[in-house]
């Protein structure tokens, strides 16, 4: 143990790499955990917490329109755009020193800098220090991607830079069709923003539940928010404060801003990994892991987004968690990346867990689908032209549900909760048995007795 100065160096002070340093540290081991950013990472600083307080913020335009249903009468609203994000810059400053605080308390030293391999178990930091550890653990998340360099991408914002605009654009353009673009979208347009949104594919949120991916974009478009598909930005044209964006069928979109939001790519580069003889993941760009989060250099960890394997902060928190168990707390665990929760904050609020339709199908020989789409009750009263959708996707052969998927107001709340139904193996008779909760929406969960559509898939001759 002389030949180290610890038994653990973190590289990357977000989520996963946090939670590793605390049950490390708190498991007797000496760590060092190195952040040349912010403690936090994306999710805290620059991703789902900021994202989260804006989604919050643009609601309240809708709570307002509804008020007068119930009998409210409110004068003119102002927003003031600076507020808010001095406002957020706040909280997301009191968060950042809540982690710092834990990981020291914990027992952890934290170290301000960037932290470069210069072989296997030396990592050199920026301040011309040299640490020799035990064991690593690469936590470095990723970055957003805005894909091929086409004229004008200097013009383009990302994520990152979204959350500091000096003022709310009047107009924006945003092309991406995942998780990150619907939010911001949704969120600008409840701002008051004239929002587009360009997207490749022929729908939105590819990979999601084709019922869920149609849903949420007719109640966008309700409320003004125009998606093009089928069609990517290939040029970028500056008029003094304003933007042209040139799209690949032809039609062109101003903007007072351009944000992409396409991906994102693992942060792998000048880590020095070629010092280390870390090997990256060809199929997606990320640090190759076994399921213990073990790369191919044995005392070598990599956990989160940097091993582009399911890219989500709760995922990056349990690998992190189950990485420390496993090293220095003698209890070997492997992550269980079956049946992840799913949150998409648009509006509305998407919520899902388990297998699609379409995923149900291609798996399990006799699949039935329960679905149902209603006005919610505070609609009634308020006017609003909305629908909350829900879906259970069940094995017709042993009735276990193996999907739930719902748009809607509360949707995520709902859905961590039914993911531990899914997880348990839930099956369609528990639902039915379970006491509807009334009057709520999501009592529709244990109430919908018909299939809505029954499938057989033919053996292979």
């Amino acid at each position: 143990m002389a030949d180290f100065d610890v038994d653990l160096f973190v590289i990357g002070g977000g989520s996963g790499g946090v939670r590793a340093a605390r049950i490390a540290a708190g498991h007797g081991a000496r760590v060092m955990i190195a952040e040349e950013y912010r403690m936090g990472g994306t999710c805290v600083i620059r991703g789902c917490v900021p994202k989260k307080l804006l989604v919050y913020g643009s609601h309240i335009r809708h709570d307002i329109e509804d008020a007068a249903g119930f009998g409210w009468s409110i004068p003119s609203a102002r927003f003031d755009w600076p507020t808010l994000i001095a406002n957020k810059d706040k909280e997301i400053a009191r968060l950042e020193a809540a982690y710092t605080s834990n990981v020291e308390k914990a027992g952890a030293r934290v170290v301000k800098t960037r932290a470069v391999f210069e072989d296997p178990h030396t990592l050199r930091l920026a301040t011309g220090e040299t640490i020799r550890s035990k064991h690593v653990l690469i936590a470095t998340g990723g970055a957003p991607n805005h894909g091929r360099a086409i004229p004008g991408i200097e013009h383009v914002i990302s994520s990152n830079e979204v959350f500091h605009l000096a003022e709310l654009p009047k107009r924006i353009a945003i092309q991406g069709g995942g998780y990150i673009a619907l939010e911001f979208a949704c969120i600008f347009a409840g701002f008051g923003s004239d929002v587009t949104l360009i997207y490749r594919g022929d729908n939105i949120l590819r990979g999601f539940d084709d019922d869920v991916r149609a849903h949420v974009r007719a109640e966008m478009e309700k409320d003004g928010i125009t998606i093009l598909t089928g069609c990517t930005v290939d040029r970028i044209d500056r008029h003094g404060d304003e933007f042209t964006s040139h799209l690949s069928n032809g039609s062109s979109v101003a903007s007072d801003q351009v944000l992409f939001a396409i991906g994102r790519h693992p942060s792998v580069a000048n880590l020095g990994l070629e010092n280390a003889g870390v090997a990256i993941n060809p199929n997606n760009g990320g640090i190759a892991v076994d399921g213990f989060s073990q790369t191919n250099v044995p005392h070598i960890y990599a956990v989160g987004d940097v091993t582009h394997r399911f890219n989500l902060t709760p995922v990056a928190i349990r690998e992190g968690h189950a990485f420390a168990d496993t090293v220095f707390g003698n209890k070997p665990t492997r992550v269980d990346h079956a049946d992840i929760p799913t949150a998409v904050f648009s509006q509305p609020e998407v919520g899902t867990v388990g297998l699609t339709e379409a995923q149900a199908r291609v798996q399990f020989t006799n699949v039935d689908i329960y679905k149902t789409t209603f006005r919610p009750m505070k609609a009634t009263m308020s006017g609003r032209d909305t629908r909350i959708l829900m879906k259970l996707v069940v094995d017709a052969t042993t009735d276990r549900v193996l999907g739930c998927h719902i748009v809607g107001d509360g949707a995520a709340e709902m859905v961590q909760v039914l993911g531990i139904a899914i997880r348990m193996k839930a099956t369609k008779a528990d639902f039915d048995a379970t006491m509807a909760l009334h009057p709520t929406a999501a009592e529709e969960l244990v109430t919908m007795r018909t299939p809505t559509a029954r499938y057989v898939r033919e053996a292979a001759e």
